[in-house]
């Protein structure tokens, strides 16, 4: 006579013994991808705002230093027919092209310190950053130029030889002639940044894997 068969019993089940555990908070050991990285998109586009307006601003030392320092085209008036005309002094001198390049030059230095006070303040950079920089330069070239010829002598070169007399060489309007100088500082200031980042900026720590 054979033992009745009885069936195995189940396997211990320990999932009711068992504690959920909640991921761990950011910035807690072994946060790993719940670790926010940086400031926060609202912190970044506060801090942009403030840089395009701060880099703008200095578009007023720009235009007084491009006053300052760009040579001047020396008109002269004259009178024919009781009718009056205003011609270059020196048909064959370079002042117009020492305009355009004065502010050109001073638009590529500003943009080289805007990129490196940036950088040093901001070293994470971002994509609000970036587009600060480059609007910033670009509404600091436009107020410069505006001041400049503001503050250089009136455009109205006829009333102005009337004024001085017949012969006489004076100074013509402070312009711009191409415009494509006021493109310098922001694309000074981005590619500068971008080197400053790619040669100093923070690296991402490299991924850890599990151990076997």
């Amino acid at each position: 006579m054979t033992a009745p068969l009885t069936p195995p019993p189940p396997p211990h089940d320990n999932s009711a013994h068992q504690v959920w555990q909640a991921p761990p908070h950011a910035g807690a050991p072994g946060a790993g991808s719940y670790e926010e990285d940086g400031p926060g998109m609202k912190t970044e586009v506060r801090e942009a705002a403030v840089i395009t307006v701060a880099v703008a601003l200095g578009g007023i030392l720009l235009g007084l230093l491009w006053w300052w320092l760009a040579p001047r085209v020396q008109l002269v008036g004259d009178e024919f027919d009781k009718s009056w005309v205003v011609y270059v002094k020196d048909s064959e001198g370079e002042q117009a092209a020492g305009v355009d390049g004065t502010f050109t030059l001073l638009g590529l230095g500003f943009g080289l310190v805007s990129a490196v006070v940036v950088f040093l303040l901001r070293r994470r950079g971002g994509v609000p950053l970036v587009v600060a920089l480059g609007l910033g330069g670009l509404l600091g070239s436009l107020l410069a130029w505006r001041l400049g010829v503001w503050l250089g002598p009136g455009s109205d070169v006829l009333a102005h030889a009337k004024a001085v007399g017949k012969g006489v060489t004076f100074s013509g309007p402070l312009e711009l002639g191409a415009k494509g100088a006021l493109l310098a500082w922001p694309l000074g200031a981005l590619l500068v940044h971008l080197g400053l980042t790619g040669l100093f900026g923070p690296r991402d720590p490299d991924p850890q894997y599990p151990q076997a």
